[in-house]
């Protein structure tokens, strides 16, 4: 009898952490009501949700980091105001919502790249489809070639190292 309620939950427990998954793997349409940096924007969705989206696959400079200025005015320029679709994958551990996000087809997170203004965030490029991978790898590879954006500066200090430096003085 304890082993089949013991199933039973199990079972539950599958259904609910699939149909919270299968939940998260859609699209929203909302309109940019605010830029926080280089890679998040507010979205307000159904003119009344207003909702936080971290932009997948990239990571930009901090505000207090060379270029994270740039970066946030850049994604701004692309974004504020405009009705965005965002590909929506899961929430991260503050609550985001991550998400790649398009404008009228483009894809606002692989521009950010192509300005130099901000990395492939390489550490969760296996979450991504391996078409949107490689165009990612690639497009900061062309800018750092180019010396575009952040690229122009040497010895730019990637912003998953500047927000924590102590995991990386004895990498030094």
């Amino acid at each position: 009898m304890n082993s089949m309620r013991s199933a039973r939950q199990a079972l539950i427990g599958v259904a609910l952490v699939w149909a919270s998954l299968t939940a998260m793997s859609a699209e929203m349409t909302g309109r940019v009501v605010g830029v926080s940096d280089g890679d998040t924007i507010t979205v307000l969705v159904d003119g009344h949700d207003s909702v936080k989206v971290r932009l997948v696959g990239i990571d930009a400079p901090e505000k207090a980091q060379p270029f994270g200025a740039v970066s946030k005015r850049n994604l701004s320029d692309h974004v504020f105001g405009k009705t965005v679709i965002v590909e929506t994958t899961k929430k991260d551990r503050y609550g985001r919502v991550l998400g790649r996000v398009l404008v009228n087809g483009t894809d606002v997170c692989l521009e950010q790249i192509r300005a130099g203004l901000a990395w492939h965030y390489k550490q969760y490029a296996n979450e991504q489809p391996e078409g949107l991978r490689a165009s990612y790898a690639d497009a900061e590879q062309k800018a750092r070639q180019e010396k575009v954006g952040l690229w122009s500066v040497p010895n730019q200090i990637p912003p998953w190292e500047f927000r924590h430096p102590e995991r990386t003085k004895g990498e030094k």
